[in-house]
């Protein structure tokens, strides 16, 4: 695996090198630094499980023939087109938030001198997904399918993100409207169409795939985003910040979290309003009565259940696909994330 991220990071430099040398524009050094010194800092500072998963998909969907260097190439110009999709969200996201800390560094637009240039900057990460894709797709007979596929999924993505915003507005803290059909359209849209559709929508087309076809891996697929984001709600409270790598801040946020659409769900009267009096609060009293609500309800064994639940329904509609390959390819997905800890 060390192997394939060393090859997937010796890609970024030769297209960001590129996007440096663009020819639609004429950059000055200060210009090229900037972008360059942009990019290093948000680009490949993740885990970057959406990048790789492209080349992982697209050998598995090819059922292990050795794969030439271009597609290697062009495999990991997809995953990195998929990074720097996540980048521009999360620049964006951040100042939206008014965050501090991002991957364990601040956040970008909190560096000095930075500000809300970093609005300028998202527009631009998200400008050189095209350029990428022309230079290196625009022969390609699934070209448009691509282009189509990243602009449809980047504005499910923002539409996600619109919901959640809205749904989380100051000043209009009411809880009785979270439940989980809201919850699930959250996640559905903001996380698992880019996190788990996108990177196997690419390979696919890689692959010479009618996604009008593959309706099916993209059902799938969203609801492991679903159980992939009901687990980061319940490690933002449950899990160790040493072991997640952050200090989880969903309920002084007032966000619509799982845990908190299963604890309305199963509260009393009284529970419910000792929910209502301290949900969204940024004070450690009441964070503190919230968790230890939820230990009440015991919303762990409640979570392991939905755990579970989750892991046999989707081994059962990973079984029904009639492709091996396929379902390899959704088999790997889910076992890097069945009981993750982080």
């Amino acid at each position: 695996m060390s192997d394939l991220k060393s090859k997937f990071l010796q890609v970024y430099s030769t297209l960001k090198s590129e996007l440096l040398h663009d020819p639609a524009f004429d950059f000055t050094d200060t210009s090229r630094q900037w972008v360059e010194r942009m990019l290093d800092y948000n680009v490949p500072g993740g885990k970057l499980n959406r990048g790789l998963s492209v080349i992982d998909s697209y050998k598995l969907l090819n059922e292990g023939k050795d794969l030439s260097s271009e597609e290697v190439f062009l495999a990991c110009a997809l995953g990195w087109c998929i990074e720097w999709l996540q980048a521009y969200f999360l620049v964006l996201d951040d100042i939206m938030d008014n965050s501090h800390t991002r991957r364990g560094q601040p956040c970008w637009f909190r560096l000095p001198k930075i500000g809300l240039i970093a609005v300028n900057d998202g527009l631009l990460l998200r400008n050189h997904i095209p350029r990428i894709l022309r230079k290196h797709f625009r022969g390609k007979p699934y070209y448009v399918d691509l282009l189509d596929l990243f602009n449809e999924v980047e504005f499910q993505t923002a539409s996600g993100q619109m919901i959640d915003l809205i749904t989380t507005l100051e000043g209009e803290k009411d809880l009785s409207k979270y439940s989980m059909p809201l919850h699930h359209q959250i996640v559905q849209y903001k996380t698992a169409y880019y996190s788990f559709y996108l990177p196997v929508a690419c390979a696919l087309l890689m692959s010479g795939e009618n996604l009008e076809n593959h309706v099916d891996v993209k059902h799938v697929l969203v609801e492991m985003g679903t159980y992939f984001q009901v687990q980061d709600d319940y490690l933002d409270c449950f899990g160790a910040p040493e072991v997640i790598g952050k200090i989880g801040t969903d309920i002084q946020d007032f966000k619509c979290s799982w845990l908190v659409v299963k604890a309305m769900e199963l509260s009393t009267e009284e529970q419910k309003k000792l929910l209502h009096e301290n949900y969204g609060k940024d004070d450690p009293v009441c964070i503190a009565k919230v968790k230890q609500l939820y230990n009440d309800l015991n919303l762990q064994g409640v979570f392991a259940e939905y755990e579970s639940k989750s892991y046999e329904k989707l081994i059962n509609l990973i079984e029904a696909h009639p492709s091996k390959a396929v379902q390899a390819v959704l088999q790997s997905f889910l076992a890097k994330i069945y009981k993750r800890q982080k």
